[in-house]
């Protein structure tokens, strides 16, 4: 059972049984159950309330960073098809323009200045 349906049901039966001690006391002596317990079973009801909130609104954060995660997922997925394949086309025409024999040489490590020359 999650956090949000558990602090659910503790906020039900917490507000039932004070209702059915208050409605019993009632009917059995003409009063009503002393102001301590009633404050517990409030507070108690209160705060399951608040946790469910909480719960409720984590859960939702939860799906939408995992939505945003997917969409730029796939967005990066598709900028990379997308340079990649102009990078490719690049080199495979600079081949064909030169011939089988032309090798493609990556740029040389950038050095000191004027020290190695």
């Amino acid at each position: 059972m999650t956090l949000k349906w558990l602090a659910v049901v503790v906020a039900t039966v917490s507000m039932t049984l004070c209702a059915t001690g208050n409605a019993v006391t009632l009917v059995v002596d003409g009063g009503q159950l002393p102001l301590l317990v009633n404050l517990f079973a409030l507070t108690t009801a209160g705060t399951a309330v608040v946790l469910a909130v909480l719960a409720e609104l984590h859960d939702r954060l939860n799906d939408r960073v995992s939505a945003l995660t997917e969409f730029l997922v796939a967005r990066l997925d598709e900028i990379e098809s997308r340079a990649g394949d102009r990078n490719t086309g690049f080199v495979e025409g600079y081949l064909l323009s030169h011939g089988q024999e032309a090798a493609v040489v990556p740029f040389g490590r950038r050095g000191r200045g004027a020290a190695e020359r």
